[in-house]
């Protein structure tokens, strides 16, 4: 699913947090939940548009969310 993003791909724009950062949160550092992903990287602590598809109320809709990275990582 994110094979067609870069590692350096924005995920969080207000934060500037990479796809690469919140696997490593994930994978690394044991994030289970939205939360822990906000509390090791930030993402989502702004605006919060990041986090999944349901809360992104932006002109620019998001092409991928916390929320779906986290489920992939977990979830294979």
């Amino acid at each position: 699913m994110f094979d067609s993003f870069e590692k350096d791909y924005e995920v969080c724009n207000c934060r500037k947090v990479t796809l690469e950062e919140i696997e490593i949160a994930i994978k690394e550092k044991e994030a289970k939940t939205l939360r822990d992903i906000q509390d090791i990287t930030s993402a989502g602590t702004d605006c919060r548009h990041c986090i999944f598809t349901e809360g992104d109320f932006g002109k620019m809709k998001k092409k991928i969310y916390c929320k779906d990275i986290l489920n992939k990582v977990l979830n294979g």
